[in-house]
């Protein structure tokens, strides 16, 4: 028997879902656009996939896909933020699950700013973002990174606020793709992969490609409520 027909009873009354936001609930990877604007874009790219593959760590690929950024103009940066967008259906998911009395997180290596303006931009909010920043000295980045998701783990955060909220982790759901992911995910109760790297798949207990396919697997454990209940 599977296990979400085995544990469907124990997932039910979660109340923290934690999502990951570039290649998850974004397709806009964010240091890309942030490159594009130095010159930078391909190796950005690289940068992150070799992370996402989990063949550097995440601390490293951050440092130095900052690195790259340093002399950006602020004004620039903000324009490549202004660029950052949901994808389809996420922001319907994000409003069925907080109709439905979750507390909605977004725990990303990414940048407050970024997420930000793509949750502006389709009239939703989340309860909690963790997230890093790119500092602004002089009108310009300084190439450095700040932040508690630098370091520090997806699955400290998860247990953070869980801790907070007065959940227990077996409560909890986390979404993600990347290798930086999988510490929330092998602790959550309940572990979604978003079109998972082949790292990431052997921890997922299912694995969705779109918002409207997710939606069906929280369905499925009762997180939220079939549109016609």
């Amino acid at each position: 028997m599977s296990w979400f027909q085995t544990d469907r009873r124990r997932v039910t009354s979660m109340r923290l879902v934690a999502f990951d936001f570039d290649g998850t609930l974004s397709d806009s990877e964010m240091t890309v656009l942030l490159g594009r604007r130095m010159g930078v874009a391909d190796e950005m790219a690289d940068i992150t996939e070799r992370a996402m593959n989990d063949e550097i760590s995440y601390a490293d690929s951050l440092r130095r896909r900052a690195k790259l950024l340093d002399g950006l103009e602020a004004e620039d940066a903000e324009e490549a933020y202004d660029e950052v967008t949901l994808r389809p259906g996420a922001a319907e998911l994000i409003g069925r699950l907080r109709d439905a009395g979750h507390h909605v997180a977004i725990l990303t290596g990414g940048f407050e700013r970024g997420v930000e303006r793509a949750l502006e931009k389709e009239g939703v909010e989340v309860d909690s973002i963790v997230a890093n920043r790119l500092p602004v000295r002089g009108g310009r980045l300084t190439g450095e990174v700040e932040g508690s998701l630098i370091e520090g783990t997806k699955d400290e955060a998860l247990e953070s606020l869980a801790d907070e909220l007065g959940v227990k982790l077996s409560r909890t759901v986390a979404v993600g793709d990347g290798a930086n992911d999988l510490p929330m995910l092998e602790v959550a109760g309940l572990a979604v992969g978003f079109v998972p790297k082949p790292a990431v798949r052997p921890s997922c207990d299912a694995v969705v490609a779109s918002m409207y396919r997710l939606g069906k697997v929280f369905e499925g454990y009762s997180i939220v409520r079939k549109p016609d209940q």
